[in-house]
């Protein structure tokens, strides 16, 4: 089963070394699916991306991007035609290959979904047919996006969605749409097992979407774990990765020590133990 990487390559903050060892890291751990996107620092993950999997071997990883999100802190979308073909081009050439496994439309709560069916994924399913991309799929927030998508498209034209936040300790909705993708034929990819910071001890970023309350349980889960000598940030990755219909859990990281620890986690058995405990906290 894949276990990917979700890029925290785009941060100024990060140097290329950096990137590169982590990098290195997960791909000697066992990862084979690295996730990307050209808004991640602006193309900045890509690019890094690229020199880290210089020489490589192409057949030894997944590799996944996407098209139509291009700056977060702009608001650039563009899920055009001239836009989806100019963006895998440019992202095979960051990334330094000639074909990606993955290629999905990002974000789609921020897209006109009849765009989206009338002309992304037809261009898109070009692209596959030139084999510059393997597999489509879409990425975004809010769960309701995906029906809106997969009951207006043919079976297979859409293989796999990226939902992030919704499977983990704090939130498991991302379950109750597991029969329903599963009927559908569609892989699932599940981001942020730690909902994006919300289960560990630094806590969750200011811009975090999450309210007051749900921040403060999630302190109390993690101060609860930390009096039962429990580590959450384990206990939440084991956890996500328990559901064997989930394909893949992405985690995002430009640590080479955390990604060698998140690595480490799964190889222990999973104790149960501590569930019962913080699920009665969280809910």
């Amino acid at each position: 089963v894949p276990r990917g990487v979700l890029s925290a390559l785009g941060s100024r903050q990060v140097t290329l070394a950096d990137s590169i060892a982590t990098v290195q890291a997960a791909l000697e751990g066992g990862i084979n699916f690295i996730d990307v996107s050209p808004s991640y620092g602006e193309t900045l993950a890509e690019l890094r991306l690229g020199r880290a999997l210089e020489g490589v071997p192409r057949e030894s990883y997944i590799l996944a991007t996407k098209i139509g999100s291009y700056s977060e802190p702009r608001g650039d979308y563009d899920f055009s035609r001239a836009s989806t073909e100019r963006s895998v081009e440019h992202s095979l050439k960051r990334l330094g290959v000639d074909y990606i496994d993955l290629i999905q439309c990002h974000d789609i709560e921020f897209a006109d979904h009849d765009q989206v069916i009338d002309e992304t994924l037809p261009t898109l399913q070009k692209l596959k047919e030139q084999g510059f991309v393997r597999h489509i799929g879409i990425t975004g927030l809010p769960l309701k996006i995906f029906p809106s998508i997969l009951d207006r498209v043919p079976p297979g034209t859409v293989e796999t969605i990226l939902s992030f936040c919704h499977y983990a300790l704090n939130d498991t909705s991302l379950g109750g749409m597991i029969p329903y993708l599963q009927e559908k034929g569609v892989g699932i990819i599940n981001a942020s097992p730690t909902g994006m910071n919300l289960l560990t001890r630094r806590g969750a970023p200011e811009w975090h979407m999450a309210s007051g309350t749900i921040r403060e349980g999630c302190r109390k889960a993690v101060q609860h774990c930390d009096s039962k000598g429990v580590d959450i940030v384990q206990l939440a990755l084991q956890f996500a990765c328990d559901n064997e219909a989930i394909a893949s859990t992405l985690v995002g990281t430009a640590s080479p020590e955390n990604i060698r620890a998140n690595i480490s986690y799964l190889e222990q058995p999973f104790d149960r133990q501590p569930l019962p405990g913080v699920m009665e906290i969280l809910e």
